[in-house]
């Protein structure tokens, strides 16, 4: 069913989804909780689950009061944020900054089913935002199972009681749900060029691999595979095999007795003078000071 919205908000549909959860936080309590330590960089207000939503429309023309993150599992729908079309297919996560004038609407023979949260707080517009070079407002996560096992938990928590406590547990949650999407939209998906290609690098950080070679063993172009690494570890296949280098190479400070120069050699730095150098540029202090600093 179609409607066209006459006033600030309207809505296809009043009655409930089959099977849907649902959780509006008073808006009194709303207003407390903002101003509480645990939850004033970020609260929950609204939350829920709509299972094969036929129907369901939304137009807001002065946007919500909060930022609004949905995630569909199956079936899909279409949001409109300005002039733009985002379709929302499995796998799809939108964010709807607070105030921005929007609509969304499930297809009418495959409805969506959406997880989705309305947020506040200090801290939701940095949170949401392009994180780690992450354009928004639309991201494509690599495995849905994650972040859809954090929405049922939130929802859960706050189906028990809205407690002061209980929405302190949910804003935890909802903290560690948007770094997930954020994470899982940059983590290489299992078989894929880059995730083969990190898990060669892994495999052998007692070797230096050219990256002509290792673009070719997956298939790619230097170029095409040095780009993919800067998106998802921020810098190139060369500086991810170093920090595989220097992750093992603590870990041999740490637990051995080696030598710098066995151990120099076991991460695949044929000069120990080289790796001490190249181990303060990174930790500031060289293998014998990292070696008798205490830890834990």
């Amino acid at each position: 069913m179609d409607e066209t919205a006459t006033g600030e908000e309207a809505t296809s549909r009043t009655e409930g989804f089959r099977n849907q959860r649902l959780c509006v936080v008073p808006r009194p309590q709303v207003e407390t909780a903002l101003a509480q330590p645990g939850t004033r960089r970020l609260l929950v207000t609204d939350a829920g689950y709509f299972p094969a939503a036929a129907g369901h429309r939304r137009v807001r023309q002065r946007g919500a009061a909060e930022t609004i993150v949905m995630l569909c599992v199956a079936g899909s729908g279409t949001v409109l944020l300005g002039d733009a079309a985002h379709p929302l297919t499995p796998g799809a996560c939108i964010v709807i900054p607070a105030r921005q004038p929007h609509e969304y609407v499930a297809t009418r023979d495959d409805p969506w089913t959406i997880w989705w949260m309305h947020v506040r707080g200090t801290d939701v517009a940095e949170l949401t935002g392009p994180l780690l070079g992450i354009p928004r407002p639309l991201t494509r996560l690599r495995s849905i199972e994650g972040v859809a096992a954090l929405f049922d938990e939130l929802v859960g928590l706050l189906e028990r009681r809205l407690s002061p406590v209980q929405l302190v547990a949910a804003a935890g949650v909802a903290w560690r749900l948007l770094t997930r999407i954020v994470a899982d939209s940059i983590l290489p998906a299992d078989g894929s060029p880059l995730e083969r290609a990190m898990r060669f690098l892994e495999a052998r950080v007692d070797s230096n691999i050219p990256v002509a070679e290792l673009a070719a063993m997956v298939g790619l172009s230097p170029s095409h595979l040095s780009a993919l690494f800067r998106r998802a570890t921020g810098g190139g296949p060369g500086a991810f095999h170093t920090s595989l280098k220097m992750t093992r190479a603590r870990s041999l400070l740490d637990t051995t007795s080696s030598s710098v120069s066995e151990i120099a050699a076991a991460v695949g730095y044929a000069d120990p003078l080289y790796f001490s150098r190249h181990f303060r540029r990174v930790h500031g202090m060289n293998p014998t000071q990292y070696r008798a600093t205490h830890k834990g």
